[in-house]
């Protein structure tokens, strides 16, 4: 490559790598979606075509990235997880983080026609934003993943309730709001059983869960071992 008198200014850029032998969490969330799924009229409390978008997308960061074991998502939200060994990019914090962005957000809209197609994209467009978190144990994954479902549960239980109230319960969003101001989960259970018949036990599980998607069965059966 020729040299030029410019070429020190390579010296300002920062390659920071991730720790060796740790487990490796890109989460990704999309940016401005409660405007985005407002504008495109996502159906409320869940969209199940916006959720299956979401996995599509995410299934294509997996097929693109061999490296990544497994995969959580919920709502406008995925995390990809890389197994400790890993050395993709010579664990460039940078190139990994920006790599599984781009790449979710290309198939994202790529794929949109295909789950939308009666509803044209148009700026400003789908992006998404992330982070890498680090963890030295499986235990530790495994509780990130578990706390991102109860995230899941809590949110889905209570936008659940939130739009029962509005669409079928006559209330102004602000209403419903307030009338869920400091319920706990019984409570909203009863809501949602009492006043609309709807037993929240038999709501989808992906609406409940979320989606899990998966490389290694190692993951699943629970006979990971640290090495």
């Amino acid at each position: 490559m020729a040299k030029s008198k410019y070429e020190y200014v390579k010296f300002f850029e920062q390659h920071p790598h991730l720790l060796p032998n740790t487990f490796l969490v890109v989460r990704i969330d999309g940016r401005g979606f409660h405007h985005l799924s407002s504008r495109y009229n996502f159906e409320k409390p869940n969209d199940r075509r916006a959720l299956d978008l979401m996995n599509a997308a995410a299934m294509g960061v997996l097929k693109e990235l061999p490296d990544v074991v497994l995969a959580y998502g919920i709502s406008d939200e995925y995390s990809f997880v890389f197994d400790r060994s890993t050395e993709l990019f010579d664990r460039r914090e940078s190139k990994i983080l920006t790599t599984v962005v781009s790449t979710f957000t290309s198939y994202y809209v790529h794929l949109w026609p295909s789950f939308f197609h009666d509803r044209a994209l148009s700026s400003p467009m789908p992006s998404f934003d992330g982070r890498v978190v680090q963890y030295p144990s499986i235990q530790n994954v495994r509780d990130y993943l578990s706390w991102r479902q109860a995230d899941c549960h809590i949110n889905n239980l209570y936008n659940t309730t939130f739009w029962a109230l509005v669409q079928k319960g006559d209330m102004g969003t602000a209403e419903a709001e307030e009338a869920l101001k400091g319920t706990v989960a019984s409570q909203k259970n009863e809501i949602l059983f009492s006043r609309f018949g709807i037993n929240y036990n038999d709501e989808p599980e992906q609406f409940k869960k979320g989606t899990l998607l998966f490389r290694d069965v190692r993951w699943l059966s629970g006979h990971y071992e640290e090495t």
